[in-house]
């Protein structure tokens, strides 16, 4: 216990500390901060999940200011080399009308690939539908209207999305934790699906296994075991076995989802 309350303490003192050198360097050009993603819905896991953050403006940013933010999670990581939870924010800043108009002419991304300059800026439907009913504003204005709640038809749009994805993509599985992740996005579109709603990872997980939404779930348990401590299970030669192996069993979840969209067409007719 003593572990998760100082892996929180030490997550939160990381936020903070991104806020305060988001408002220094901004110099008080921010309209407000928000989380959203893991972080809100207490399923952060260090060693698998990103903190999702996005900043808005009240007006453009400087070029001077443009090239410290790109950088801001290196720059902190070298101040702070034992901390792990700068690299591990994801995120946009952004000013808060074109945000609104969705035209954007200057947004600073930082993303898992690295960080980037971009003239668009599109959120996925999925973290849309997190801030707008879930996002926590954490600095400045915590007006909710800034955000478009996605419709039922978006929703399940972007599961079938998903769907189409794993079915291209995990086919064959590689030796990494995000392998079983897998797993984890098919339980939680499924409870999309039927509640029109989005829940973490971890918690999907636990309600496919509570009501046997696949008709074996030992892969799942598995998932949820290492979800909930990937860094007990990086590098392990047995799991990263069982992970390259994983494809076949995403693929029988699959279909799982698969019928699960089906008889949402059909009832949604």
């Amino acid at each position: 216990m003593a572990q998760i309350n100082n892996q929180k303490l030490s997550l939160n003192n990381s936020i903070n500390e991104i806020i305060k050198t988001l408002t220094s360097l901004l110099d008080e050009n921010i309209h407000s901060i928000w989380l959203y993603g893991s972080v809100v819905f207490n399923d952060f896991q260090s060693g698998w999940s990103d903190i999702d953050l996005i900043t808005f403006t009240n007006k453009p940013i400087t070029e001077i200011q443009t090239k410290h933010l790109l950088t801001l999670r290196q720059t902190l990581s070298e101040q702070y080399p034992d901390n792990p939870y700068y690299r591990c924010f994801e995120g946009a800043i952004v000013n808060v009308q074109e945000y609104i108009s969705n035209s954007f002419t200057k947004v600073v991304y930082w993303g898992t690939s690295g960080q980037h300059i971009l003239d668009r800026y599109e959120i996925d439907v999925f973290s849309r539908y997190k801030l707008a009913l879930y996002g926590k504003s954490i600095c400045g204005n915590t007006d909710r209207s800034i955000f478009t709640v996605p419709s039922r038809e978006e929703l399940v749009a972007a599961v079938r999305q998903h769907y189409q994805t794993i079915r291209k993509y995990a086919i064959q599985t590689i030796e990494s934790i995000y392998s079983c992740g897998w797993l984890l996005d098919i339980a939680r579109c499924i409870y999309t699906l039927r509640y029109n709603d989005i829940i973490s990872k971890t918690h999907a997980g636990e309600w496919a296994l509570n009501e046997h939404i696949f008709p074996v779930d030992d892969a799942l348990r598995k998932a949820l075991e290492i979800r909930r401590q990937p860094l007990e299970y990086k590098e392990r030669d047995d799991i990263n076995a069982w992970l390259s192996g994983l494809g076949e069993t995403v693929q029988r979840y699959a279909d799982v989802l698969e019928r699960e969209l089906n008889n949402t067409d059909s009832n949604e007719k």
